[in-house]
């Protein structure tokens, strides 16, 4: 595989991670309402998702999802549920009556920001259909193709965890001004309101 594979392969997987999106939201939210650790253990669920669906795809397994409609449809409703339901929650908390002041962060809502980064890419089918459709092009034909899928994947979650933590230390840096109440209320809504708009888009777009 030459030098030239290699750099595109981890521009394409920079411009993956990079490009705005659910992952996005989704670490900019945990950071800025659970501080650094929760943004960190939200890059790590995301992180791990991706293991899967790569570990799936040099298996083969991602070539069912691409092929199957049934397959697809299933994980797409189930991804498109779990984020309105992601945001569902998020409005209901965002309530006034149902608010509470800034508490430091515990480890169970660390766990659950590692959750929600693991399930949301799990869930999302389109993560599959990346590798599926992009990961084989960059593969050479021969018995060597598997351990450089490895590096390919390897070379995709360290992009991963060079970009997020950037954008961890960022929001983090931000965080005081932004949890005012009514910063932190505007917050809430606004990206409870566009967790409910992805999932109702990923529920209703075709493939």
């Amino acid at each position: 595989m030459s030098e030239t594979a290699l750099l595109t392969w981890t521009l394409v997987a920079f411009l993956g991670v990079a490009t705005p999106g659910i992952d996005t939201l989704l670490v900019l939210r945990h950071t800025l309402l659970g501080g650094r650790r929760a943004g960190l253990r939200a890059v790590t669920g995301i992180a791990l998702g991706c293991l899967v669906w790569a570990t799936a795809s040099l298996a083969g397994l991602t070539a069912l999802l691409a092929a199957s409609e049934v397959a697809y449809q299933v994980v797409r409703i189930a991804g498109a549920a779990y984020l309105i339901w992601l945001g569902a929650s998020a409005l209901w908390k965002s309530l006034p009556r149902n608010r509470g002041p800034v508490v430091p962060l515990e480890d169970g809502s660390a766990t659950r920001a590692l959750r929600a980064g693991l399930l949301t890419n799990l869930l999302n089918p389109k993560v599959g259909v990346f590798y599926v459709s992009l990961l084989p092009q960059f593969l050479p034909v021969g018995p060597g193709s598997t351990a450089w899928g490895a590096l390919l994947v390897a070379i995709h979650l360290a992009v991963t965890f060079a970009w997020y933590p950037l954008l961890v230390w960022t929001a983090a840096r931000a965080r005081r001004l932004l949890l005012r109440d009514r910063v932190r209320r505007v917050l809430d809504r606004l990206t409870a309101t566009v967790l409910i708009g992805l999932g109702v888009k990923l529920a209703t777009e075709s493939r």
